[in-house]
C-alpha cells in the first residue's frame, strides 16, 4: 500500500515508521529539518531499543503525487490547510484517516477537501480516536512513550473505509478496535484530553504525574466540568466511568509529555481551542459555565502567545 502521512510530527512519524516496517511504501510530509534528517539518515525510532527505518520524506506533496491512502496527523488547528493541500495534490479522492483531537474534526476536514475539489469528501474520511503516545525527540528521532490503541467506527455504512484502515494499521502492529458507538468514544477521548492535556501543559509534567495529589484533584475537577458539556449533548457518562478512563490513559502513557505540553515547549500553537475551548462553547450553548476549563484554556493560550517568538522547527 502506498501511504502518505501528512504531518510527520511525533504521532505521524511513529505511524509512518511502523507502516514502513510492515512493508508499506510510506511518504512522510513534515517540517524541513525533520525531513532533511530522515532523508539523510533515516527515521530513528526509540521503542524498547532503537532502530532506523528508511522512509521517503518531503516538505510538501507535489501535484499528482502517488497516493493510495492518506493519514492526516497534523494538529487540529492545521487540519483545514493540509486537507486542502492534499486535495490539490491528489485530485482523485483516496481514503483519508483523521487522527486529530477535539470536536468538529470531520466537518472541518470535509469542508476543506470539498472546497479544494474532492467530490463527496465525507465518504472518504475516517475519524480515528487513538491513545498512541509519541514524542519527537529531535529532527529524525521519534520515541514511543507507552502503549495505546486505535479506535475506528464500527459501522461500514457510516464509514465505508474503516475496515481498510483497521487492516492497514493492524498490519503495522497497532492495537486496533472498531466500536459501534463511535461518537461516544470521540467524547470519551475529549473528556480525557480535557483533564490531561491543558493541566500537563501548564504544570510542565508528564502524564503519570496527574495520578498523584494534588494534581489528580485538579484533573478530576476539569473532568467533572467536561462531563457537564458531554451530558448536555446527550452523552451520559458516569463520573466513575470517566475517572477510570482518565486514570487508564494517564497510567498507560505515564512517561509521555502530552502533545499540548510538547507544543508549548516548542513555542507552537496548541489544540486547546479544539478541546477545552470547544467544551466551553458547547456548555455555553446550554447556558452552562465551565470556569476551571475557561481559566486553564486562557492560561494555555497566554503561554502559547508568550512562547510564539521562540518557535522551534520540530
Amino acid at each position: 500500500m502506498n501511504v502518505v502521512v501528512v504531518g510527520a510530527g511525533a504521532v505521524g512519524s511513529l505511524f509512518g515508521a511502523r507502516l514502513a516496517r510492515a512493508g508499506h511504501s510510506v511518504t512522510l510530509v513534515g517540517r524541513a529539518d525533520h525531513v532533511a534528517a530522515v532523508v539523510r539518515s533515516g527515521l530513528r525510532v526509540v521503542d524498547h531499543g532503537e532502530e532506523v527505518v528508511r522512509v521517503d520524506a518531503v516538505t510538501a506533496l507535489a501535484a499528482g503525487a502517488r497516493c493510495e491512502t492518506a493519514l492526516l496527523t497534523v494538529k487540529t488547528f492545521d487540519l483545514a490547510r493540509v486537507a486542502s493541500g492534499l486535495a490539490r495534490a491528489v485530485p482523485r479522492p483516496v481514503p483519508t484517516l483523521l487522527t486529530q483531537n477535539g470536536l468538529g474534526v470531520e466537518p472541518l476536514a470535509s469542508r476543506a477537501l470539498g472546497e479544494a475539489g474532492w467530490a463527496r469528501p465525507e465518504e472518504w474520511t475516517v475519524r480515528a480516536v487513538h491513545s498512541v503516545p509519541a514524542t519527537l525527540v529531535g529532527p529524525g528521532v521519534v520515541r514511543a512513550a507507552g502503549t495505546g490503541e486505535i479506535l475506528l467506527p464500527g459501522s461500514d455504512a457510516a464509514s465505508p473505509h474503516a475496515a481498510a484502515f483497521a487492516e492497514l494499521l493492524g498490519s503495522a502492529g497497532f492495537a486496533v478496535r472498531r466500536v459501534p458507538e463511535f461518537d461516544r468514544e470521540v467524547w470519551r477521548k475529549v473528556l480525557v484530553n480535557a483533564a490531561i492535556n491543558p493541566l500537563t501543559a501548564v504544570r510542565g509534567v508528564e502524564n503519570g504525574r496527574l495520578l498523584e495529589e494534588p494534581l489528580r484533584g485538579e484533573a478530576v475537577a476539569l473532568l467533572r466540568e467536561a462531563l457537564l458539556a458531554a451530558r448536555a449533548e446527550g452523552y451520559d457518562f458516569g463520573e466513575e466511568e470517566a475517572v477510570a478512563a482518565f486514570e487508564q490513559v494517564a497510567r498507560a502513557t505515564a512517561a509521555n509529555r502530552s502533545s499540548m505540553l510538547q507544543d508549548l515547549d516548542r513555542g507552537r500553537p496548541t489544540e486547546v481551542d479544539a478541546i477545552s475551548g470547544a467544551l466551553v462553547a458547547v456548555a455555553a450553548a446550554h447556558a452552562i459555565d465551565l470556569p476551571r476549563t475557561r481559566a486553564i484554556a486562557a492560561e494555555v493560550r497566554a503561554r502559547a502567545r508568550a512562547g510564539a517568538g521562540r518557535a522551534q522547527p520540530s
